[in-house]
């Protein structure tokens, strides 16, 4: 076994503290590397808090993981030592199913094996995350990360930039499309810079009008004030598609009457209470509420050289991770811009 260091949760009710333990050796098709950035991603919090679905105890988040290569199996072909690699939200799946089979593991009909707050394929084993020192992945779970980008501001493409990254594609968001943006955080400021990368018309909806500037900078081409009904009137039918990356309560029926006919609200963010629909928010113009998770790992080493070829990375704010509650403090009140990265050499 592998000795490492992380920070974990030791139950809902207390907060990270330094936590050693150990990784498996390093398989056949296994990769090991050490972690020198990870993101902090508001579902981390979520989780240490049970605020979804009961944890697994002790944990150690972290699914935005960027490192150099340090040993790899016998039979690993894509990467050597020295590589720089990355990991996302998952770390296997069952790799037979139809999805699967499809590049679409993100939803494995078994269940994907999640980077922490998850269980191995044995079904017992807990997986671990990035708030650690180092991380084992099977070879088909690692991803190639371009040295020539800031790989700080890499890391949380890993999974707030796949997030936004891969609904767009799946519709074809481009050229021609005015694309709505709710929300301008972690994810919301990925979805800007994609959506105006593919060619569409970019709006950001926020309830903040201090985010107009930053909205602007990004390259967003409109801004609208949620809380001014002159502003919500004027974008009514307005959208082609709107990217929802909300994960507070709000009021979808709103929203729904901002689109055009056949316009997609798609939702990205986790509210944590059921929205409530009115059925005639979608039949008023045959629209769709929808919904996406992370990419598959194809798609996610195509949104990374992507990223790579356009020079697109997150804005971020690094911290030392004996902060990370100050972090998670700010992170709640919205106080970031727009990612709070891990040094882990901090650690």
């Amino acid at each position: 076994m592998i000795a490492t260091k992380g920070y974990a949760a030791q139950s809902p009710e207390t907060g990270l503290a330094p936590w050693n333990f150990e990784r498996r050796e390093v398989g056949p098709h296994d990769v090991q590397f050490e972690i020198l950035f990870c993101g902090v991603c508001h579902s981390d919090l979520h989780q240490i808090k049970n605020d979804w679905f009961p944890g697994i105890f002790p944990m150690v988040p972290g699914h935005e993981i960027v490192g150099r290569v340090t040993k790899v199996g016998d039979h690993v072909k894509k990467f050597k030592v020295g590589d720089i690699a990355g990991t996302g939200c998952m770390v296997d799946s069952c790799q037979v199913c139809e999805n699967c089979k499809q590049d679409l593991e993100q939803y494995c009909l078994e269940g994907n094996t999640q980077t922490y707050n998850g269980l191995e394929r044995d079904g017992k084993t807990p997986t671990y995350g990035g708030y650690s020192d180092s991380i084992v992945v099977r070879e088909e779970f690692v991803l190639k990360v371009s040295d020539q980008l800031n790989l700080a501001a890499v890391a949380p493409l890993l999974c707030a930039g796949i997030t936004t990254y891969s609904p767009l594609r799946h519709w074809k968001v481009g050229k021609g499309h005015k694309l709505a943006v709710l929300g301008l955080g972690g994810l919301g400021h990925m979805a800007v810079k994609f959506g105006v990368a593919f060619g569409a018309e970019v709006t950001v909806l926020s309830t903040s009008p201090k985010k107009e500037e930053d909205a602007k900078k990004l390259g967003a081409h409109h801004f609208v004030v949620t809380t001014d009904p002159a502003q919500i009137e004027a974008a009514k039918g307005q959208f082609d598609f709107i990217l929802d990356t909300v994960s507070a309560e709000h009021d979808f029926n709103l929203y729904l009457s901002l689109l055009k006919t056949n316009g997609t609200h798609i939702c990205v963010g986790v509210p944590p209470k059921p929205a409530q629909i009115n059925a005639f928010s979608l039949l008023g113009g045959r629209k769709s509420l929808a919904g996406s998770g992370i990419g598959g790992i194809k798609e996610t080493q195509e949104m990374l050289d992507f990223c790579a070829e356009n020079n697109i990375v997150s804005d971020i704010e690094m911290i030392d991770i004996k902060d990370i509650h100050q972090a998670y403090e700010r992170m709640e009140k919205g106080d970031v811009r727009y990612r709070f990265v891990i040094d882990m050499a901090t650690l």
